[in-house]
C-alpha cells in the first residue's frame, strides 16, 4: 500500500513539476487568460502583509453553503468523484473540504450561530510544530498551507489542528487544476486562494461567492484595507481564543 502511494506521489510530483515549469516559463499566461485584469506578483512575499478575514455570522443564512461550493470549484475540489462501490456515507465524510460548514451553540444564551470553518491560518500554526517535514509552512504574509511535493501524508498536522480544518486525500485525482495541483495521499487545506494573492487579485472565491457579504479579506497590517475597518467597527472574536495561536480569520456575532 505505502508503495502505492509512493508511485502515485511521484507521478503526482511530475505532474506538478511540469505545471511549475509551464508558469515559469510563461508567467501569467493561465492566469490572463482567465483573469484579465490579475498580474503575477513581482516582489517577493513579505511580512509587511498579514492577510486575514472576518465573517460576520450574522448574515450568514441557515442553510446556505455557497462559499463551500465557490471554494469547491475555484480550487477543483468540486471534480472528484466518489469511486465506484464506494460507500457514500463514508465518501462524504472523508471526502477533502476546504470549507465546511458548522453550527455553534452559545451555552448562556442558547443562540445557534451557522458559521463557514476553514483554516484559521494561525500566526503560531500547532500544524507547523508537528510537521516532520516542514510541508507545513507559514509564510511570511500569514498564509498557512501545505507544500505538496514534501507532505508525506503522516497526517500528524491534522491531529494538531484545534479546528479540524485539513483533509487528507485518500482516492487519486483524475481530474484537477493548473492553479491547485493536489495528489492521493497529501494533506491540504484553504490557502486564501494563494494563486489569487499571488497574481494580483484581491478578494477569495469564498468571498466572491457569498451572497450575504458576510465575508471581508484583506490585509491585516494596513489601517486603511476593507477588512481592518470592519474589525475596528465590529466586535469579534477568535475561535478558541484560549489557545492564544492569534488567528488571521475572526468572527462576529458568536
Amino acid at each position: 500500500m505505502s508503495q502505492k502511494i509512493d508511485q502515485e506521489r511521484r507521478q503526482f510530483v511530475s505532474v506538478a513539476g511540469v505545471a511549475a515549469a509551464a508558469t515559469a516559463v510563461a508567467p501569467g499566461v493561465f492566469l490572463l487568460g482567465a483573469r484579465a485584469e490579475a498580474e503575477p506578483r513581482k516582489e517577493p512575499v513579505t511580512d509587511k502583509v498579514r492577510y486575514g478575514m472576518l465573517i460576520d455570522t450574522t448574515k450568514c443564512a441557515d442553510g446556505c453553503s455557497e462559499c463551500v461550493t465557490g471554494c469547491e470549484k475555484e480550487n477543483g475540489l468540486d471534480l472528484l468523484r466518489m469511486p465506484e462501490g464506494a460507500d457514500p456515507e463514508e465518501w462524504d465524510r472523508q471526502r477533502p473540504r476546504w470549507i465546511r460548514t458548522v453550527k455553534v451553540k452559545d451555552r448562556l444564551t442558547g443562540r445557534v450561530s451557522t458559521l463557514p470553518m476553514m483554516c484559521q491560518h494561525c500566526e503560531y500554526p500547532p500544524c507547523t510544530d508537528v510537521c516532520p517535514t516542514g510541508a507545513s509552512f507559514r509564510r511570511a504574509d500569514g498564509i498557512v498551507m501545505v507544500d505538496r511535493h514534501i507532505c508525506i501524508g503522516c497526517r500528524y498536522c491534522m491531529m494538531a489542528c484545534p479546528y479540524k480544518a485539513r483533509s487528507f486525500i485518500h482516492e487519486n485525482i483524475d481530474r484537477q487544476l493548473s492553479i491547485a495541483p493536489r495528489g492521493k495521499g497529501c494533506v491540504e487545506s484553504c490557502n486564501f486562494c494563494v494563486h489569487r494573492r499571488d497574481n494580483g487579485e484581491t478578494t477569495t472565491a469564498c468571498q466572491d461567492a457569498c451572497p450575504h457579504d458576510a465575508i471581508v479579506f484583506g490585509d491585516l497590517n494596513d489601517p486603511n484595507s476593507e477588512v481592518s475597518k470592519a474589525l475596528r467597527e465590529k466586535a469579534n472574536t477568535q475561535l478558541r481564543a484560549d489557545l492564544k495561536l492569534n488567528t488571521g480569520v475572526r468572527y462576529r456575532g458568536i
